[in-house]
């Protein structure tokens, strides 16, 4: 028996991001062994373009153990599409390609009778932005219509420029362009916020990115969540996940995750760097533990000091390297702009006439 047993008073659907080692169906299985209330997986291998279809034994015994577990497919499920698939991407080869691998996801979905489907919105890759926010959006109606109930959740990325939802504008953006409305929605990684410089370590701050979703995105369209701490510090464009209370983060904003109204009933997915399944059933407890403690809890200041504590070598490692490279970015703006003042110089100062002899 799992000593991790999954809660059934929590108000929120807490899991992890877990393995499909021996077929997609052991997938729910690992899930319940970790105390999961919601889950999520790769439903192809993450490495190639092309995978082995399920079989019709594996679909069913997806769909047995999901009934046996206690989990809705269509609610609890948060399949993570592959990380190569750019549907943004100029070069429109690499963009069918992208496509034909998402159609596949999304049939898969349905097969296993999944509702929801987590996607990297991709990048415009120095093209024009606005033109690649509208082949993606165009590219995402296209499979809507080609599929019959799943839901895509465009995930915000926690990077800059040519990287699409580094900002909640650019989700903003195909949201309106996308005819089926119903069946589209975002997943806000706490992380990739923190790192593309949404500051939510404070309740103040954590309300104030919720305020800002809503007259940007709009909450209705909030359908999942990806629960990482942040090894780099506010606004350093990185993807680094961190385990949680160990980050820049710190444990306040999953406290206050673990309080906040509209986060119940949405799947709430850990993204740790756990080196086992294990490490997401301790973080789920601790996420639970969270939901009962109240602000300035002098048990959470402790936990908090102590996982700050053992990230402390790792923060302060990033803290530099981020340090460094604003040096760098700051030295090379200032040369950018005198070399554009000489041309300028050069351009202005009048050329010397030649005296005759």
């Amino acid at each position: 028996m799992s000593q991790f047993v999954r809660s059934t008073t929590s108000k929120y659907r807490f899991g992890g991001h877990v393995s499909t080692a021996g077929g997609i169906s052991n997938s729910v299985t690992n899930a319940f062994n970790i105390g999961c209330n919601s889950f999520a997986m790769f439903l192809k291998s993450p490495r190639k373009w092309v995978s082995p279809q399920y079989t019709e034994d594996e679909i069913q015994k997806f769909k047995d153990n999901c009934k046996q577990y206690g989990y809705n497919p269509l609610t609890d499920v948060l399949p993570h599409g592959q990380y190569f698939i750019n549907l943004a991407n100029p070069d429109l080869e690499k963009a069918e390609k992208a496509y034909d691998s998402l159609i596949d996801d999304l049939r898969r979905c349905e097969q296993l009778g999944v509702g929801l489907y987590n996607l990297h919105p991709g990048s415009s890759l120095k093209a024009d932005h606005q033109v690649q926010l509208k082949q993606l959006a165009k590219y995402l109606n296209k499979a809507l219509k080609e599929t019959q109930f799943v839901k895509i959740v465009l995930e915000n990325m926690a990077g800059t420029g040519d990287l699409v939802g580094s900002n909640l504008e650019d989700l903003r953006a195909v949201i309106e362009m996308i005819d089926d409305k119903d069946r589209i929605g975002v997943c806000i990684d706490t992380c990739h916020a923190f790192a593309a410089g949404y500051d939510i370590r404070t309740e103040e701050c954590f309300d104030k990115f919720w305020k800002l979703f809503d007259e940007t995105v709009g909450l209705q369209y909030l359908k999942a969540i990806h629960l990482n701490d942040s090894k780099v510090p506010l606004g350093a464009n990185r993807d680094l996940h961190e385990l949680l209370g160990q980050g820049f983060l710190g444990l306040e904003v999953f406290r206050l995750i673990a309080h906040s109204e509209h986060l119940v009933n949405i799947p709430i997915i850990l993204e740790t760097p756990q080196p086992e399944p294990e490490g997401y059933g301790r973080e789920i407890k601790v996420l639970e533990w969270l939901e009962g403690k109240e602000k300035d809890d002098k048990e959470v200041i402790s936990k908090n000091e102590a996982l700050q504590k053992q990230g402390s070598k790792s923060r302060q490692e990033h803290e530099q390297k981020f340090a460094t490279k604003q040096k760098k970015s700051a030295a090379k703006k200032r040369k950018t702009v005198v070399e554009s003042e000489d041309e300028l110089d050069k351009v202005r100062k009048p050329k010397r006439s030649r005296k005759k002899d």
